[in-house]
């Protein structure tokens, strides 16, 4: 209740003005930012084939930008915050949703798959956690989210408005049950959409009101285009890859979501670096770590601390006897003199 949530922690470091516009801007559909993103393909055409040649292991370009998003805030964790009822918090874990179809025709259901990530994962890691969740997907019954939709879909219209108008409720004031939390798809870091996968080009998808939600990012098919090579000025064809953007912006300054974006480049043109796992802050650990791992890290936070205040105070001991020392012999000099 009030600064306290399950899925965050209430950010002391926010800035006062993001603070002030989250009320000025109290719907996360308010304070949508678009963002364009268009890179060249080469790179990750190169790595992926040199990742299934040295490593026999089958990569996308789905892969390589869902592990470059868990490395984007890894790097910038501001850009994990939320906005939830006029105050900003930082999310615990990083988690990336996503929605798929059991099978390629119309009539074919919807799974969505909602992954934690720590931020330390390398690129292999994330690969075989989103094959291991499709596979799940695509082999297993309804899972609990839509068994969930399914059951507000079956009551009278007047008790489902009633129920997600209680939830929505509960989930602005922090009473919202931890389980709905887990499984709930709007409850996440970002969501993915992949139009790549029914070839068609890259989509603007808002955000939405309900759940924490602060990224989107729609992925197009990549086609081949005219492009200005930027060492040489020349003209060319290159086969670009387009990714529509869209941030809530009440989470941080544009110029730490322009840094942001910068990190996506980075990856996408160097693949590579995602194979190193990534160290994360202290702070990060306790945010994003399991809860099992976070419990040991606070003892051995804990212990430090407690030995650092012993630490200091035999170093003021000693500091004062040192001074009782000099006094006395300073004492004994002029009694000399």
């Amino acid at each position: 209740m009030f600064k306290y949530r399950y899925d965050g922690v209430f950010s002391k470091t926010a800035d006062p003005i993001l603070g002030i516009t989250s009320h000025i801007m109290p719907k996360r559909y308010d304070a949508m930012v678009n963002f364009h993103l268009s890179e060249r393909c080469e790179a990750m055409d190169e790595y992926i084939k040199k990742v299934a040649e040295e490593k026999d292991i089958k990569l996308t370009y789905m892969h390589i930008m869902v592990a470059a998003m868990v490395r984007m805030y890894a790097e910038k964790p501001i850009l994990n915050r939320f906005v939830m009822n006029g105050r900003v918090f930082d999310r615990k874990g990083i988690y990336i949703c996503f929605a798929m179809k059991k099978q390629l025709n119309e009539d074919a259901p919807e799974e969505t798959i909602k992954i934690k990530f720590t931020g330390e994962e390398t690129i292999f890691d994330i690969k075989r956690m989103i094959d291991e969740e499709v596979s799940k997907g695509r082999n297993a019954n309804d899972n609990d989210a839509v068994k969930t939709a399914a059951l507000l879909k079956a009551i009278p219209n007047g008790l489902t408005k009633f129920a997600v108008g209680t939830l929505k409720w509960m989930d602005k004031h922090g009473f919202m049950p931890h389980q709905i939390i887990d499984l709930s798809p709007f409850h996440a870091s970002a969501w993915l959409t992949n139009m790549k996968s029914v070839s068609t080009e890259y989509v603007y998808h808002h955000l939405y009101d309900f759940g924490t939600s602060s990224l989107f990012v729609g992925l197009g098919k990549e086609k081949l285009e005219p492009v200005v090579n930027q060492s040489t000025g020349e003209l060319e064809v290159g086969k670009m890859l387009h990714a529509g953007i869209v941030i809530d912006e009440r989470i941080c300054d544009g110029f730490y979501y322009a840094k942001s974006i910068k990190v996506i480049r980075k990856l996408l043109r160097n693949p590579e670096l995602l194979e190193k796992p990534f160290e994360l802050s202290e702070e990060q650990k306790l945010l994003n770590w399991p809860k099992d791992k976070v419990k040991s890290l606070k003892k051995e936070i804990k212990a430090r601390k407690k030995a650092e205040k012993k630490e200091n105070k035999v170093q003021k001991k000693q500091q004062k006897k040192t001074q009782k020392a000099q006094k006395r012999e300073q004492k004994q000099l002029k009694k000399a003199a």
